[in-house]
């Protein structure tokens, strides 16, 4: 554990002595600001015309939950496919890139601690901005009333598919050389695992399929979630999906060894 934690802080000390954390910084507190002022005015839009159409009925169901808070951090799920390969891009690549994959793989550290060190750095990033995120329903609870329960839902499903995200670009980074390259193949990973239950809706795949599709995509747990459902199946989800992304990257950058 020591090891992971030299790794891990490694990581995050070359995150923040560069520019790119503080501009990824400011931009997700900016996008995360502008939907959550969005999504302020559209539930504010619904109440007035719901009034003027004395949509009683409407008014009753309509709750800062289920009509505010569950658009933003759908939203801001959508924003972090985007920047979490951007964060995830240079784990392995740049080690390669640097020509100091070598001194690192020689070191006394074994592969499960390089690993782990650097995907715990990209989780810790990724758990700062959720952080930024949970900052906005926080305003809620001072002049409004949401549900406690179903909004800690919302930012624990933000939590656990961004943590998803990153095992998926620490993977993407470990089986190129170009930080690009694996900027796109997450990004594709990502994209791919995502709208996957769309091919259930095209009438391509048959039941068995469809469900298998349903399971495997990062979405249909992010929505359980978000809904306030908190159920053992959703977390045993994300538990194997980042432990098998792991995996995956602990033999990639393994077969080096063997090249």
């Amino acid at each position: 554990m020591r090891h992971v934690t030299t790794v891990s802080s490694r990581e995050l000390r070359s995150l923040f002595v560069s520019p790119v954390a503080y501009v990824v910084l400011s931009l997700f507190a900016a996008l995360s600001g502008l939907f959550f002022i969005l999504n302020i005015a559209a539930f504010n839009l619904r109440v007035l015309q719901a009034q003027q159409f004395q949509a009683f009925e409407e008014l009753q169901q309509l709750n800062l939950n289920d009509h505010l808070l569950a658009y933003f951090f759908d939203s801001m799920g959508v924003i972090l496919l985007f920047v979490i390969p951007g964060i995830t891009m240079g784990l392995f690549a740049a080690e390669k890139t640097n020509g100091t994959q070598e001194l690192l793989m020689t070191s006394p550290l074994t592969i499960w601690d390089i690993v782990l060190g650097k995907f715990t750095a990209a989780a810790a990033f990724v758990t700062i901005l959720v952080a930024m995120v949970a900052a906005f329903p926080g305003l809620l609870f001072v002049y409004g009333d949401p549900e406690f329960g179903k909004t800690a839902s919302g930012i624990l499903g933000l939590l656990l598919v961004g943590w998803t995200y990153a095992a998926i670009g620490a993977f993407a980074s470990s089986v190129t050389r170009s930080q690009v390259v694996s900027f796109l193949i997450a990004f594709a990973l990502l994209l791919g695992m995502l709208l996957l239950p769309a091919i259930t809706h095209l009438g391509v795949a048959g039941d068995v399929a469809g469900a298998v599709f349903r399971w495997i995509s990062t979405g249909e747990h992010f929505q359980a979630l978000i809904g306030g459902l908190v159920n053992t199946a959703d977390l045993a989800y994300f538990a194997v999906a980042i432990g098998v992304f792991l995996m995956l990257t602990k033999a990639a950058v393994e077969s080096v060894r063997w090249r």
